[in-house]
């Protein structure tokens, strides 16, 4: 079962920003905490949070370029784990109503997507913790 979570912090793990990290809460206050991957997402994240929308990454530009040219908006992303790595789902709905599935991602570039979109985030439950 998968809870929405709202992003409670966000940042670098090392001096040199090249690990970053997310936590995640759920309503309830259940806590996870998402790492090892790029920094740099998290500035990307970060930025989208602040409200910049003008300095969008080719990668996520491309994205909204593919999206927007099929008549798609991303809808959710939903984290999971598999082993011990972080993944996601990421939904989007067609203007015919129509759901397209993305499978299998990096969790930390579908988080960057619905931080830029302002979409919901859905967490395993079993993720998080107490």
């Amino acid at each position: 079962m998968f809870v929405e979570v709202k992003i409670t912090n966000v940042g670098v793990l090392d001096e040199s920003g090249t690990e970053g990290f997310i936590e995640f809460t759920a309503e309830d206050g259940r806590k996870v905490v998402m790492g090892s991957f790029s920094g740099e997402v998290s500035y990307h994240i970060i930025r989208f949070m602040q409200g910049d929308r003008k300095s969008l990454p080719t990668v996520y530009n491309l994205i909204e370029e593919l999206a927007n040219y099929q008549g798609l908006e991303l809808e959710k992303v939903e984290i999971y784990a598999r082993g011990n790595v972080f993944r996601a789902n990421i939904y989007f709905i067609g203007r015919n109503g129509k759901s397209l599935v993305l499978e299998n991602y990096r969790a930390s570039d579908a988080v960057a997507l619905a931080t830029f979109y302002n979409m919901p985030i859905y967490m395993d439950e079993s993720l998080l913790s107490q």
